[in-house]
């Protein structure tokens, strides 16, 4: 198997997110198996290496995006020599061991640049599509300077960010959770701290939900959907995402919902009428849960990201937000069982239009034209869709880090 030794040169004291660029490596390529960061003694120079060995020098003063890393390390990649498309410097270089100085540790001036293909973040990538992140964005590296701290914080959170998604997350959140994360760094707030206050306030919610207390409760709940937003951004700008952590922050996405809409009713008192309404709701919530899941048969990716139509569905779709919405409505205008009704209604029709789109993508997939994500194409930004991809699609990111 072969292994990579990965040397860092230059170096930047200027943190962005509490990390150093440095430090932001580290992190990202010291937990991968075949990756080794390398240090500055003899045993560590090429001369020494062991045959398959291959090298990458990286431009520590460089912010990353991940992909663009990925791509460099990826076995098929090769030798090459990453430019920064701002000014056409090179900032990182792969190359196989023997082409290296034997007795001088590596680095971008002894690099055997006259034989490497120059390659952009675009192309070392493996694309502009985010499948996890469902969103379409340019890969990009970015030189990390004091003046640029903030442009390039506010980046990186977008970097982070789901481009599609519910509309209050897509729209209402952005700017407040970039603060309210900003302000969990410098307090040394961890995600999983965050997801635990997420806990106790749906619990909170949901028992004031229980008494009546729509108000409080829905108060509660608007904070806990809030903080859902923040800690996934916390644990992707600081680079502290863990399985238990994604594993503790979805189980509360998953359970709490339904659970809710259960005490809403009893807040109401139970009544045959609205414990009809309850068990349609949740059968709605878990069929649309499970046509959701079922998508994966006809496609690797989101059903939300599959068509244009989808990902404006994704905005509306009955999930808690949207629910919630309709909640606060009806008990802003004084007929809080009216919200249960709303519910009910849309979750049911929701789940119809899930439904449909997974029939539609499984018999496209029989029929042998299984789904293509439009986000998936080599640019949607050159379709029909102007308005879809001022949605979601995202800037260049050399716009963003303001270069």
């Amino acid at each position: 198997m072969m292994t990579i030794s990965v040397y860092f040169e230059e170096d930047s004291p200027v943190r962005l997110w509490g990390l150093t660029p440095r430090q932001r490596l580290v992190k990202s390529l010291a937990p991968l198996p075949d990756v080794v960061l390398a240090d500055d003694t003899p045993a560590s120079r090429p001369g020494t290496a062991q045959p398959g060995t291959e090298i990458l020098v990286l431009r520590a003063d460089y912010v990353y995006d991940q992909r663009v890393l990925n791509g460099l390390l990826d076995s098929e990649a090769g030798q090459l020599a990453l430019t920064d498309p701002g000014d056409d410097s090179v900032v990182a270089v792969r190359a196989r061991a023997d082409q290296w100085p034997r007795d001088a540790r590596p680095s971008l001036a002894n690099a055997p640049l006259s034989s490497l293909q120059r390659m952009t973040p675009a192309t070392v990538a493996s694309g502009a599509h985010q499948s996890k992140l469902r969103k379409f964005d340019t890969p990009w590296v970015a030189r990390v300077s004091a003046p640029a701290r903030r442009r390039l914080e506010n980046a990186l959170f977008s970097a982070a960010y789901k481009g599609v998604t519910d509309l209050v997350t897509k729209w209402a959140w952005p700017l407040p959770a970039r603060a309210v994360t900003r302000l969990c760094v410098r307090w040394g707030l961890r995600p999983n701290h965050v997801t635990s206050l997420s806990y106790v306030l749906a619990i909170v919610a949901g028992v004031l939900f229980g008494y009546g207390e729509f108000g409080a409760g829905l108060l509660a709940g608007w904070i806990m959907t809030f903080l859902d937003t923040v800690d996934g951004k916390l644990a992707r700008v600081t680079l502290t995402s863990s399985r238990f952590g994604n594993i503790f922050d979805h189980a509360l996405d998953l359970i709490h919902p339904p659970l809710w809409y259960i005490a809403w009713g009893a807040g109401l008192g139970v009544t045959a009428d609205v414990t009809g309404l309850l068990w349609l709701i949740v059968i709605g919530y878990i069929g649309g849960r499970l046509c959701e899941g079922a998508f994966k048969f006809a496609a690797p990716f989101s059903m939300f990201t599959w068509r244009p139509f989808d990902s404006v569905n994704r905005l509306v779709t009955a999930r808690r937000n949207p629910n919630l919405i309709l909640l606060t409505l009806a008990w802003g205008a004084g007929s809080p069982h009216v919200g249960l009704v709303l519910v009910t209604l849309w979750t049911l029709l929701s789940t119809l239009v899930l439904a449909v789109r997974l029939g539609q993508g499984l018999l496209a997939r029989v029929r042998g034209e299984p789904p293509r994500a439009w986000l998936h194409s080599d640019d949607p930004r050159a379709g029909r869709h102007p308005l879809m991809v001022r949605w979601f699609t995202f800037p260049d990111p050399a716009i963003r880090s303001g270069r």
